[in-house]
Order: C-alpha cells, then sequence, then structure tokens
C-alpha cells in the first residue's frame, strides 16, 4: 500500500511572533496605513506590485490630488490616468486601475467588494492583492503570497525549489492558508509584508534582528544568499528601434501606441521598424530613404541629426533606441484619424510618455525658453 505524505503547516507560534513584532517594530505610518477606505488600500497595492514603497510615494500622493475618489478615476479619460503613471512603469497596472474603478462603479455602486474572490476577478487584481485589500479593508481572513512573502517562506521553513514551480508555488499556498491567525489579519499581513522588506531583503537580510531567526532554516544552515532558489537565468534579448523626434515651431511629433504591448496607451516617438532583434547594442545608420518617406507624411525635412544611443531594459529584454532629430522646412496637415499630435515642448513633463522617451525630450528641450527655441 501506498503512503502518502500529510502536509501539516499549522503553526499559530508563527502568526503569534509575527504580529508580536509586527507592532513594535513593522510600518504604521504609510499614507495608506490607518484606514479602511479600499480605495486608497486598492490604489496603493497596485502601485506597490512589482514597484518599492519609496519609488511609490511621491506618485500615489499625486494621483490622490488628481483623483480624490473613486468615481473621479472612473470618470477621467484615460489619457489623464496614463499621464498621472508615466514613469512608474508596467502600464498595463494604470490601464487595469481605470477598468476596475470604472467596473466597481458600475457592478458595485463605487463600493469595492469584501469578498476577496469578487475582488479577485476586478481588472488588474489577483489573488494575493485581493487577500491584501481584503484583509485591510474589511479584517477578512485570506493569505497573500507576493515576492517578499515567497523569500520569507523559502528561509523560514527551508523550501529549496524554485517558487515560480508550480508544484512549490502550490504547496507555498497551502502553507499560506494554513498559518492565517484566528485575530489581527492586519497585523500578520503587514508583518508578512514588513519582514520581506525591511528584514528578509533579497541581498544582506537582517537575520540578527528577525524574530523568525530561531526558527529558520536558512539561518540555521547558512543558506540565506541560496534561498529562495533563484529561476535560472536566460540571457536578455537585444533589440533596436530607430525613434524620429520630428519638431517644428517648438512641437514635437508624437504618436500613439496601441493599447496593449510594450508602452501600451502612451504616446511615444513615431519609428521607423518597431523593435527589432539585434545581437549587440550597437544601432545601425537608418537608411536615408527610409527617413524621407517616414518624415513625408509630416512634412519636407530640413535637417536630420543622429543622436545619441538610449539604452532601456524591459523585464524581457533590451532596447537600444536610436533617435533622430528631424527639423521640418513645412509642415503637412494631419488627418484626425492618423493617430498623431503635435504637443508643445512645455508640455513634455506632463504628458503620458513612456519614461526614456520623457527623458530624451527633456534632454532635447533644456530647462531655459531659449534652449526650447534653439532645439525645437
Amino acid at each position: 500500500m501506498k503512503v502518502v505524505a500529510v502536509e501539516n503547516f499549522a503553526d499559530p507560534s508563527f502568526s503569534a511572533d509575527l504580529i508580536g513584532w509586527q507592532k513594535v517594530h513593522g510600518r504604521h505610518v504609510l499614507p495608506w496605513q490607518n484606514t479602511r477606505d479600499a480605495y486608497l488600500i486598492w490604489l496603493s497595492e497596485i502601485m506597490l506590485q512589482q514597484t518599492q514603497v519609496s519609488a511609490v510615494l511621491g506618485y500615489y500622493a499625486r494621483f490622490l490630488a488628481r483623483f480624490p475618489t473613486l468615481r473621479d478615476l472612473a470618470a477621467a479619460p484615460v489619457e489623464d490616468v496614463m499621464a498621472q503613471w508615466s514613469g512608474l512603469g508596467y502600464y498595463t497596472r494604470a490601464r487595469n486601475l481605470h477598468k476596475c474603478a470604472q467596473r466597481v462603479v458600475a457592478e458595485y455602486d463605487g463600493v469595492f467588494p469584501s469578498d476577496p474572490l469578487l475582488l479577485a476577478e476586478l481588472p488588474g487584481i489577483g489573488r494575493s492583492t485581493a487577500a491584501a485589500i481584503a484583509a485591510f479593508s474589511s479584517g477578512r481572513r485570506a493569505a497573500i503570497m507576493d515576492g517578499n512573502v515567497k523569500r520569507v517562506f523559502a528561509r523560514v521553513f527551508g523550501i529549496d525549489t524554485y517558487p515560480g514551480e508550480r508544484k512549490t508555488e502550490e504547496a507555498m499556498w497551502r502553507r499560506a492558508e494554513a498559518l492565517l491567525p484566528e485575530v489581527g489579519i492586519e497585523s500578520y499581513t503587514q508583518g508578512l509584508m514588513d519582514m520581506g522588506a525591511t528584514l528578509c531583503t533579497r541581498s544582506s537580510p537582517s537575520c540578527e534582528r528577525c524574530p523568525m531567526q530561531p526558527r529558520c532554516v536558512a539561518f540555521a544552515t547558512s543558506r540565506t544568499k541560496d534561498l529562495p532558489v533563484r529561476k535560472p537565468k536566460k540571457a536578455t534579448p537585444e533589440k533596436h528601434a530607430v525613434m524620429l523626434a520630428i519638431v517644428d515651431n517648438g512641437q514635437v511629433l508624437l504618436e500613439q501606441r496601441p493599447p496593449s504591448g510594450i508602452w501600451g496607451g502612451l504616446l511615444s516617438l513615431p519609428e521607423l521598424d518597431g523593435h527589432v532583434a539585434a545581437e549587440d547594442d550597437e544601432v545601425a545608420p537608418a537608411d536615408d530613404d527610409a527617413l524621407l518617406r517616414a518624415v513625408g507624411k509630416f512634412g519636407e525635412m530640413e535637417s536630420c541629426e543622429r543622436l545619441s544611443t538610449v539604452t532601456h531594459v524591459f523585464t524581457h529584454y533590451k532596447l537600444h533606441i536610436a533617435p533622430y532629430r528631424v527639423t521640418l522646412a513645412k509642415r503637412l496637415p494631419m488627418a484626425a484619424e492618423s493617430g498623431h499630435v503635435w504637443l508643445d515642448a512645455a508640455r513634455i513633463a506632463d504628458a503620458a510618455l513612456p519614461a526614456p522617451i520623457k527623458k530624451l525630450l527633456l534632454e532635447l528641450v533644456g530647462d531655459s525658453r531659449e534652449a526650447q527655441q534653439r532645439m525645437f
């Protein structure tokens, strides 16, 4: 007869120790804490996906100043939402944020549901984010499982397989459910986040201050550098793109990118051939005839100058941008449906542009009106 091992992940002392530590040493004054307002909590959780607290703080304050309520966000044009998000990265989050706000207004009369299963059905809210929102806004017992939690679990319990592997992740979820406390879910949930962010960090964890040190397998076996097991590395693909900074009379030509894909829904510079796979970081000069054809749709070229290559690293490839500054001798009218717009140089800083494109254009413009006239 085959013997099946039975998992026994329950351990009330784990949650008790974590809650006790969080109440004394955890974070308590972040702008989205000490509230039951689901809108404030939801916004912070979406912004904090794959982004550190230090980077989120400024965006969070500015976003709320522009969209103080869920209904304000739902009623706003998506272009305004993207502009406020510009520079924070992972722009699908911003599009889903807008869609989610509209869904909550339409389906729940502007009030987020407290059931994590219903929350997880909304755009941009997965299982872990739904649990965090439910725990902080209504005290619901639900397990989170973000990167910080995976790291804490892998070290404390000595999990020596890659957390992104399906079998390992499913076991981690079962452990997370079994460890939930009967009371104090808010402090417990925040404690997991705080431990991963401030003590059990990816590099140089502060084991000497960690409440889990006596039970931590990684500490006992000197494997904190080895756990969690890292995903096997793959070479980062290289891609090239030729972009046109077409300027005329104090304005720059921008095009609306498709709603999905890289920089989806943002304004950006026109490109010759998209993002093309390459072997290295050396971008070949653009073909003169191709440049003339591309620019010819918008006007008569007066001059063209190749600028320094700009490199931007996405999660799945590295993009080397070869920008060309093109000045026009004569501008042609554009059809309304062309997907292009002329933007005043003074509005670049507030436009919904990808971070590397905004940086490039701001460097072109400079800080002074004289520089604008000179460069544009």
